[in-house]
């Protein structure tokens, strides 16, 4: 049952109009109570999806390189949340750091997250249905192939979108994935999910596994700021930057990502040829969910070597040295955009 609890916690398509349309929304319009304030240079944009739904999308574009021309050249950045989450986790630093190097950004909320419409389900959707709602926003509104960025179980809905990008079963579907320029899975739920994860907690470390188990099956983590901050951010994290993105993380998700049953019974991911898309796995020292064994897995399957970086914990994109995975996606991302120009 506690293997079964950690899971689920971590378990963390026509319309008139194709375009993304802007919502101008006064604080009664909101759904969540401590709505995130943008930043300047940021827009908070409502994608309409096939379903009927509006998807919560913060958008901040590319700075004008004064130099002139090779920021023309860039992917745009996509990046998926995990559980708890929603797009303001992207907007807080890496929206800022990327678009401030050359890059178009957007980050998504995930239907039933932030600000995000709902279904009527009882949960927000399954791996295919995340998956479906990115490729509907990137085939519609993009021009040119993106890279995808995800973030723990964004990073497990991104596996999916790679391994069906040419999967014959889904090209008869509506929501079939448009081609990317690469991926970036940041302290991503393994291909295989999160039983192994499970098992290694229970049998090595079972007083971690109790507070991985209290803090998000419980949902420990709204009410106590040490076990938040244990379980995602670094112990040097100030309490006052913990406490506002508990707050945050309290009416981020007001839907289950997922249906554990049906989301064990879809994996492991398909597996792709290590040549059909440019995958650079990253992984955090300091990260108390998925361990370096779930990080080297990840790496394996997608045949490179994982960087797994010192001195930060889960949320990378959040941490005190937020700037630290940021370098290290960029380096990688120059380096994409030099093997496109060969």
């Amino acid at each position: 049952m506690a293997g079964l609890a950690f899971l689920h916690t971590t378990s963390l398509l026509l319309t008139k109009s194709c375009s993304i349309k802007m919502a101008i929304m006064d604080h009664q319009g909101h759904k969540m109570r401590a709505p995130y304030q943008l930043k300047q240079g940021q827009s908070r944009l409502f994608h309409p999806l096939p379903s009927g739904l509006e998807m919560e999308v913060i958008t901040q574009k590319k700075i004008p390189n004064e130099r002139g021309g090779k920021s023309d050249q860039n992917p745009p950045l996509v990046f998926i949340h995990g559980s708890y989450h929603a797009a303001w986790c992207w907007a807080e630093h890496w929206l800022p750091f990327f678009s401030t190097n050359g890059f178009d950004c957007y980050a998504v909320s995930l239907l039933g997250q932030g600000e995000s419409d709902a279904p009527t389900a009882s949960v927000a959707g399954s791996l295919q249905t995340h998956a479906g709602d990115v490729a509907d926003f990137i085939r519609k509104e993009l021009k040119l192939p993106p890279v995808l960025l995800g973030h723990s179980f964004g990073g497990l809905i991104v596996q999916y979108y790679i391994a069906n990008i040419r999967n014959e079963k889904f090209l008869e579907m509506e929501s079939l994935c448009p081609k990317l320029a690469g991926a970036v899975l940041v302290c991503s739920v393994p291909p295989s999910g999160n039983s192994g994860l499970v098992w290694r907690y229970l049998l090595s470390n079972p007083i971690a596994a109790f507070k991985v188990t209290r803090s998000l099956a419980a949902k420990g983590f709204q009410t106590s700021l040490p076990l938040c901050k244990e379980t995602f951010f670094s112990a040097t994290m100030e309490d006052h930057l913990v406490q506002r993105y508990q707050e945050l993380m309290k009416e981020s998700s007001r839907m289950t990502l997922f249906d554990l049953r049906k989301l064990n019974a879809s994996l492991p991911v398909p597996s792709v040829p290590k040549s059909s898309i440019e995958v650079l796995v990253v992984g955090a020292n300091d990260d108390f969910i998925v361990d370096s064994e779930g990080l080297r897995e990840t790496g394996k399957f997608y045949g490179v070597s994982p960087v797994c970086i010192e001195g930060v914990a889960h949320d990378m994109m959040l941490d005190c040295s937020w700037e630290k995975g940021a370098e290290v996606i960029l380096s990688w991302l120059n380096g994409l955009n030099k093997q496109h120009l060969i």
